[in-house]
Formats: structure tokens, sequence, C-alpha cells
């Protein structure tokens, strides 16, 4: 049976990880992600799992990697500047091919910024999340009820594939308050032979990302983005919305996409053929269904809280066929309708 809760993001993505079996939380505060870890303190003692506030962002990505390591399913979470420390952690848990899942609530930067919304995480996400050759899974959610969702379904990828899946949250979607439907969404984390453990019948084994033989590293870094070219075809991601016959193409995820569904509608109404892409999974990036817009439209618009990071992966999945512009604000400061209805009538012009 589900039942229905009104609750922030922040407390939707938790129960999410508690519902899937995650009994193993390491964070250490910073805003906007406050609630995340508070929920966590309270609910896992009740379900006899770990809550540890670290004594920094570093010592709490390297407690994840320790626990996934013993095959548990661990999670942490931070805002912007967190997730920066965290990052030479993140490339030890994908040099140890481990499944861990890691949420991140943006607010603007660089540097300590402030504490209001922003999306210039989306290089930091999907493109340089640490030191090497590696890849992350890249979930974006668009309201409080995916973050919830995200939340199930990162787990399960992260155990799939075994890697890190990053929920790449806001200020807004992390603070904001929706009703949240809770269905049967407990599951096993699959058999992990691979873990560490202390169980004599099998053989010993050895959880590392060091590799002294050149030849050896090599040979598992392709077999590493083996796996990835796997994901890239079966995980890619997207939600459209009256992109069937779109000439104006607005690509927007998170809070951003909330905003522009309002503009895309008005558009509409006054005989402009506007539509959405909202990627789903950053990386992989819907790059085939860029590609099929790209088949009807004159223009693509992306709109986010960033100087235009995002622009990039869609110029590239267009491969250049038709415009990209950029229709954004920083430091904190939302995007508003009026602002994206006047972008799309500019690139309705061209």
């Amino acid at each position: 049976m589900s039942e229905k809760v009104l609750m922030k993001g922040n407390e939707a993505v938790a129960e999410g990880a508690i519902r899937s079996g995650c009994r193993h939380f390491f964070g250490y505060p910073i805003t906007p992600q406050n609630e995340l870890a508070a929920y966590m303190s309270k609910r896992m003692p009740k379900e006899n799992g770990v809550f540890l506030q670290a004594e920094s962002e570093i010592a709490a990505i390297n407690m994840v990697l320790g626990a996934a390591a013993t095959g548990v399913r661990a999670m942490t979470s931070s805002s912007s500047p967190g997730i920066a420390l965290k990052s030479e952690g993140l490339s030890y848990l994908a040099g140890c091919d481990l499944p861990a899942v890691l949420v991140n609530v943006q607010r603007g930067g660089p540097g300590l910024g402030g504490i209001q919304p922003g999306q210039a995480d989306y290089f930091i996400a999907t493109q340089g999340s640490g030191h090497g050759d590696f890849r992350m899974i890249v979930l974006a959610p668009g309201g409080v009820q995916e973050m919830f969702d995200h939340a199930v379904l990162a787990f399960y990828l992260a155990d799939r594939y075994r890697m890190t899946v990053m929920i790449l949250s806001d200020g807004i979607l992390g603070q904001m308050m929706e009703p949240v439907t809770f269905g049967n969404t407990v599951s096993d984390a699959p058999e992990k032979p691979w873990a560490l453990g202390i169980n004599r019948k099998r053989e010993k084994n050895i959880v590392s990302s060091l590799f002294l033989d050149p030849y050896a590293l090599e040979a598992q870094n392709f077999r590493r983005f083996e796996r990835y070219a796997e994901v890239e075809a079966n995980e890619a991601r997207f939600e459209g919305f009256m992109l069937d016959d779109a000439e104006i193409v607005v690509v927007a995820y998170g809070a951003s996409a909330r905003v522009a569904r309002n503009s895309i509608a008005e558009a509409r109404s006054q005989g402009i053929k506007a539509g959405m892409l909202r990627p789903i999974t950053l990386w992989p990036f819907p790059k085939e269904a860029c590609l099929s817009a790209a088949k009807t439209a004159k223009a693509f618009i992306s709109v986010e809280m960033s100087m235009g990071q995002m622009v990039k992966d869609i110029e590239l999945a267009v491969r250049c066929g038709c415009p990209v512009l950029l229709c954004n604000r920083v430091g904190g400061v939302v995007p508003e309708p009026a602002q994206v209805l006047d972008c799309i009538r500019k690139a309705a012009d061209l």
C-alpha cells in the first residue's frame, strides 16, 4: 500500500535512500542540504542504521568508500563547496569500482558563494568530478517526488554498474515542500562477491585503486569504460513536454525546468511552437533525444542557473545542426518565466 506525505525535497531523498536499504550515512553540515543530514540523524537509529557526522567532507566521502567496500549501501550528501572537497574520494571510489550514492544540493558560487540555489556544478558532476578517467551517473530530479524516486533509482544503478551515482539537486528542490507518494520500494542489494568481509569460505578480496603495473591499470580503465558504454546505451533518460512538433526546444533540468514549463505553455498560447526536453540523466546525457528533436527545431535554448555549462552538451548532441542559445541567471538568482518567454520569442524570430 502506498502512502502520501508532505515533505521537503531534502527529506524525501533521505526517505527514498532508507527505503532502498541504505543503512550507512556519513555527512557534514552545509546549507542548503542540512535537512537531509538532520533527517538521517533521526531515522537511521530507528532503522538499525549508522548515522555519523564526520569531521569534514573529506572524511565523510572516505567513510562512504570504506562502507561501500564491504558491500553495504552507503550515501553522503553536501552542497557545492563540500562536493568539491569530496572530489578526491569520488575518484578513489571510481578507481575501486565501488557503488555509492552522493546527493548535491547546489548553491551559488564559486567559492563560498551564497546559500541561494544554483546549477553551476554541472561541470563537476558530468565532466570533472575528480582526477583520472572516470564517470559518475548523474540524476537530475525535477520535483520532490523525484527526489524520493531518484534515491531509489540511484542505489539500483550504483549496484548494477558498480559506480557512484550523484543526485544533482538544487536549493529550491531541497527546501520546497510537495506531497510524496511512497510505494513498495524496498529492494535487496544484489550479491557482491567482490566485497570485503569475514566469510572464510570465500577467497580473500582486496579493494584498491592502486596499480603499480601500468599495463594492468590501462586494462582496468578499458574494462571500466566498456561498462560506461553500457550505461550510455541503456540509461539515458529524459522527459518531453510539447516536444513532438517543437520548433523552439528548451532544455532545462531541476528548478529551471519548472520555470520553463510555464513559459512554454504561454508561448504555445501565443502561437509559438515551443517545447521542452528535460534531461533526467545529465550523464549519460540524452544525446539521441536532442538529435531527434533537432529534426524539427530551428533553435535550442538552454535554461540554467549557470554561465552556460549545459550548452556544450546540447551543442554536441545536435551536432551544430541548429543554434543553441543561453537563457540564464547566476549567483543564486532564479530565472523568471517572463525572461524565459522573452528568450523563446527571440529564438522564434531568428
